[in-house]
């Protein structure tokens, strides 16, 4: 899951020198954070960029920063027509995250083919919630009014989305990830009969625009509802939160469509025993089904230790 390295000590000693926003925007940096994970732990399988889902809504023209009490501040908030219309066309977009495919470019040879490559973005709803709510949010006011009081603005700004993230994931496939992954973590925040127009449609449109059968994981917190209508999306993978069941949303969804997770990340502040003990039940709950990746049902937390991810990666390389 993204955001891997926050609580490794090099991580934070390499932080300590740069800002976040500093190593997502130099790619040797970059590159330098998304394998740190994989230099201490040689048993996992695949890296995933170290970057941000919010540098889409800085390439359209609207930045992004972090809060001095914690989350998101984007420099201003989407209030008028005018303010979408007047955002950066996707055309621009590879471009001005050009930095984003150097990063992949040097992962991709310093993994030679050893390791997956996986690249990703926010999904246009979870990025326009950033936008119009001007920053993290906690009741998602603003963007649910714009939803339902004026749905021709909702779609030019959702269409303009989808756009940009449709040129990102080709740059990033040019650039040599082996997968994309869509992060639609505020899917389950819009009541569910319309969660197909305010999100789902949107990303059926990415997908349809990447490579043909190019694998796709998509990962939407809350929405458990909606695992069977995500996978007739096209995509390749579904990433399921902590919530589910993983054994029944396997046995539930199509055999041509994989699974992710989705252990509690909570989990890995615990002790490694606990962590051992619930990874393999986890693994246990899965045995005679094909088509699971293992994973978190979420971000792994800072405050995670290492000694319990050490513990749950060698419950998984070391099961039978």
């Amino acid at each position: 899951m993204r955001q891997a390295g926050r609580y490794l000590p090099e991580y934070r000693a390499l932080k300590a020198k740069s800002s976040f926003l500093e190593m997502v925007r130099t790619p040797a940096l970059a590159a330098e954070v998304t394998l740190q994970p994989l230099q201490r732990f040689p048993g996992l399988d695949a890296a995933i960029l170290f970057s941000d889902i919010l540098v889409i809504p800085e390439a359209l023209g609207q930045g992004y920063r972090f809060r001095d009490e914690g989350g998101i501040g984007m420099d201003y908030r989407l209030d008028t027509r005018a303010q979408i219309d007047a955002l950066a066309p996707a055309a621009a977009v590879p471009e001005k995250l050009r930095y984003v495919a150097d990063a992949l470019v040097l992962l991709k040879k310093e993994l030679a083919g050893q390791k997956a490559l996986l690249g990703f973005g926010g999904s246009p709803w979870t990025l326009a919630t950033y936008m119009v709510e001007g920053g993290s949010s906690d009741e998602f006011e603003r963007i649910k009014l714009l939803f339902y009081t004026d749905r021709a603005t909702f779609d030019a700004l959702l269409e303009k989305l989808t756009a940009a993230l449709i040129a990102y994931f080709q740059m990033q496939i040019r650039a040599g990830a082996d997968a994309i992954q869509i992060f639609d973590s505020w899917g389950g925040i819009i009541a569910g009969p319309d969660y197909e127009a305010a999100s789902l449609k949107w990303i059926r449109q990415i997908v349809a625009a990447l490579p043909k059968d190019f694998p796709v994981i998509l990962y939407a917190k809350g929405t458990a509802p909606h695992l069977t209508d995500q996978a007739f999306t096209g995509v390749r993978v579904l990433s399921v939160d902590w919530t589910n069941d993983l054994s029944i949303v396997r046995r539930t969804l199509p055999a041509n469509v994989a699974v992710q997770g989705n252990l509690d990340p909570v989990l890995l502040n615990t002790t490694p025993a606990i962590v051992a003990r619930e990874t393999a039940k986890l693994l246990e709950s899965m045995r005679g089904t094909a088509g699971h990746i293992f994973n978190l049902g979420h971000g792994i937390l800072p405050q995670a230790k290492i000694e319990c991810f050490e513990a749950l990666v060698s419950t998984v390389t070391s099961w039978k």
